[in-house]
């Protein structure tokens, strides 16, 4: 039996868009648009795949430095983020 899609494709659009951009893991931005996990990921997979030009495919060594890298950067932008917070915390106490 056929599953019919019950989400249209400009909120899958969104949802890929707020994945890329926010640089948060995909289960923090399914759960607040109430999407299993798993229907993300794919969504960004997918969009991914149809993003690449024709004879782009990566190596499976490419694809690995890649999500390391992207990891990597995940990892720096939150630590930034903590760093604004504190310093905007101790600068507060300096006034």
């Amino acid at each position: 039996m056929a599953r019919i899609s019950s989400y249209t494709p400009e909120f899958r659009e969104e949802a890929v868009r707020l994945v890329r951009e926010s640089n948060r893991p995909i289960a923090h931005v399914a759960r607040e648009l109430d999407v299993n996990a798993e229907t993300l990921r794919n969504w960004v997979r997918r969009s991914e795949r149809d993003d690449q030009p024709a004879g782009a495919e990566l190596s499976a060594t490419e694809r690995a430095r890649l999500r390391e890298l992207e990891r990597l950067n995940r990892q720096q932008a939150a630590e930034i983020e903590f760093l604004k917070k504190a310093a905007a915390y101790f600068a507060k106490d300096r006034r």
